[in-house]
C-alpha cells in the first residue's frame, strides 16, 4: 500500500476547527454514544460526558486512570484502568465492578480498547515503561470474553493502541504506535484474530487514537506531528486536520449527522507536565463522511 506524496485538503475541514471544551488534564479515548461524547481524562482519573456542543453532563472516577471504553450489548460500560491493568464494568446504577484483571498478560500500562457487538473487548497496552525511557518492545493484544475470561488475541505488536471494528464485525484495525503502521486482522466467529496484514504504513508518524468513517477511511491522531490524518483503504493520506498549538492524541466521529470529528488535544503527554498545565481540550472539525463501525 502506498502513501500519497501530498495531502489534498478537504474543503472546509481546516477552517471549521474550533474548541468546544477545555480545562482538562489529558483527554484521550473519545467515544460517541447515545448522542453524547464520552472521553477519558487519563491523568485526572475521570471519565467525562459532554453534549455535542461541549456542555458537561456527567463525570465519574475510575481507579488507576481511565483509558479505552466500550459498551456491552446489555448497555453496561466497560472501561480500562490504565495503571492498575484492569477492566471495569460500570453498572446501570453507576457502580464500578471488576470485570477482568489484565496484569497477567499486559507487562505495562493497559491502554485503548474496542468492544465488539458480542461484548468481547480487545485491549491494547504500551508494552514497555515509556516514562522510564525503556526501548519499545513487542507485546500482546488481550481479548476479554463477555464473562471476563482473559486471553491473547495477537502477539508481537508494537504498542497496540487505538482500534476499530468494521460495521460488518469482520475486521479489526489497530494502530501500532511504535511501528508507524495500522494493522488489520480478520475476526473469526469465536472472536479469534487471523490474516494479519498491513492496512497502511504511516512513516514519520506515531499513530495514536483512531476512528473509522463510512467510506472505509481511518482518521488517525499523530501527536508528534500535530495532525490528524485521514487514510484511505488504499493506504493513502488523503486529508488532515492540523493542530498548530498542541498535540492531538485521539479522535472520534459523532454529532447529529456523524460528521463532527472530535479531537482530544493536550500540550504534553508527561503526567508531571499535564497536571501542572491543565491545557487539555476538545476540538472539533467537520469531516467529509460520518463515523462507522466500533467504537
Amino acid at each position: 500500500m502506498t502513501q500519497s506524496a501530498g495531502i489534498a485538503r478537504g474543503a472546509g475541514i481546516a477552517s471549521s476547527l474550533r474548541t468546544i471544551a477545555g480545562g482538562f488534564v489529558y483527554p484521550e479515548c473519545p467515544r460517541w454514544h447515545d448522542g453524547q461524547l464520552w472521553f477519558a481524562d487519563q491523568h485526572d482519573g475521570l471519565v467525562h460526558v459532554l453534549d455535542g456542543d461541549g456542555t458537561r453532563r456527567d463525570s465519574f472516577a475510575v481507579p488507576g486512570g481511565p483509558s479505552g471504553m466500550g459498551w456491552r450489548p446489555d448497555g453496561d460500560l466497560l472501561v480500562v484502568s490504565m495503571n492498575d491493568r484492569k477492566l471495569f464494568r460500570r453498572l446501570g446504577d453507576g457502580k464500578l465492578v471488576l470485570h477482568a484483571d489484565l496484569a497477567g498478560v499486559h507487562p505495562f500500562h493497559s491502554n485503548d480498547m474496542v468492544v465488539d457487538a458480542h461484548g468481547r473487548a480487545y485491549v491494547g497496552n504500551i508494552g514497555f515503561d515509556f516514562y522510564a525511557g525503556q526501548p519499545p518492545a513487542p507485546t500482546v493484544l488481550a481479548v476479554v470474553a463477555p464473562d471476563g475470561a482473559v486471553g491473547i488475541a495477537a502477539e508481537g505488536l508494537m504498542c497496540p493502541n487505538g482500534a476499530v471494528i468494521s460495521p460488518d464485525g469482520l475486521t479489526l484495525i489497530i494502530a501500532e504506535s511504535m511501528a508507524a503502521r495500522l494493522t488489520a486482522f480478520d475476526i473469526g466467529a469465536d472472536g479469534s484474530l487471523s490474516n494479519r496484514r498491513l492496512f497502511a504504513a504511516v512513516d514519520g508518524h506515531v499513530p495514536d487514537g483512531i476512528c473509522l468513517d463510512a467510506e472505509g477511511h481511518i482518521w488517525a491522531a499523530s501527536p508528534y506531528e500535530k495532525t490528524v490524518l485521514r487514510i484511505s483503504p488504499a493506504g493513502e493520506f488523503v486529508d488532515q486536520v492540523v493542530i498548530p498549538d498542541a498535540s492531538p492524541y485521539a479522535c472520534m466521529l459523532g454529532g447529529e449527522d456523524g460528521r463532527d470529528l472530535y479531537i482530544c488535544v493536550a500540550p504534553h503527554h508527561d503526567p508531571e507536565m499535564t497536571v501542572k498545565l491543565r491545557g487539555g481540550r476538545i476540538d472539533v472539525a467537520r469531516a467529509p463522511a460520518p463515523g462507522a463501525g466500533r467504537p
